[in-house]
């Protein structure tokens, strides 16, 4: 079985968060980058479905030279191989094009993603790729197996579960629970040094979207205590001030 795992280059949450010309662009100064932590669980699916000579596993990524160690550690988890698109990954529409349209040429059997990515939350990606693949694509898996060329993935939905059967070739995309992510051990840290890494050259795609300018969430205002005797006070506040009543 042939799997391809999409993954993104995202902030570390811990990472402070600025912007510079004029607030159109995300400034990147200091701060440190890491797998998006629903791809880590996609790709530790992935390198676990194919233990045992049962299948390969490659990453793919769309973004430029500065996401090559994002990649080598996907390699040192358990990727055989890796392929970079070599683009600015300017929006959801535009990378699903990319992966696409190389997965169209090496005909994977399974595309796995993380339900979305951490830094814009748009879990758009999986859907575009199946459909530009005119193949099925489930989104927020919560549980995946494979039995030969059938496919069950566990969904959660509002007062219960959906459980779902697909045929290879398939998109999902992946959330917690599907693994438990794989850290890297001093072999596999060592192996990801030789594994293959391609640069592929990125096509054009048409641009349906821009980004006008980011913002930054307006401070917290201070909390104000009400005595749980002060029913009206509160009231008052709740009417007049949050003007949530």
């Amino acid at each position: 079985m042939k799997i391809l795992v999409c993954i993104s280059n995202v902030p570390d949450t811990t990472s402070k968060i600025t912007f510079t010309n004029d607030n159109t662009a995300f400034n990147t100064a200091g701060v440190q980058f890491i797998i998006n932590p629903y791809d880590e669980i996609a790709l530790s699916k992935a390198v676990e479905l194919a233990e045992g000579g049962k299948g390969t596993v490659t990453v793919i990524n769309v973004g430029d030279a500065s996401t090559d160690a994002t990649i080598r550690k996907a390699l040192a988890i358990g990727a055989d191989n890796a392929v970079r698109i070599d683009a600015v990954p300017r929006d959801a529409w535009f990378v699903a094009n990319q992966i696409a349209a190389y997965a169209k040429d090496n005909a994977f059997d399974l595309i796995l993603t993380g339900r979305e990515s951490i830094d814009y939350n748009g879990a758009q990606v999986a859907a575009i790729i199946g459909e530009l693949l005119h193949i099925p694509s489930v989104s927020i898996a919560k549980k995946v197996e494979v039995a030969t060329d059938m496919v069950t993935v566990e969904r959660e939905i509002e007062g219960g579960k959906e459980v779902l059967t697909a045929k290879l070739p398939l998109v999902i995309g992946t959330a917690e629970g599907v693994a438990e992510p794989k850290i890297p051990n001093m072999r596999g840290i060592m192996s990801a040094r030789s594994k293959p890494l391609d640069v592929v050259e990125p096509f054009s795609v048409e641009l349906l979207a821009h980004i006008v300018n980011y913002e930054t969430p307006a401070p917290r205002g201070t909390v104000k205590l009400v005595d749980a005797t002060e029913v009206e006070k509160l009231v008052s506040l709740l009417h007049d001030e949050a003007k949530v009543i």
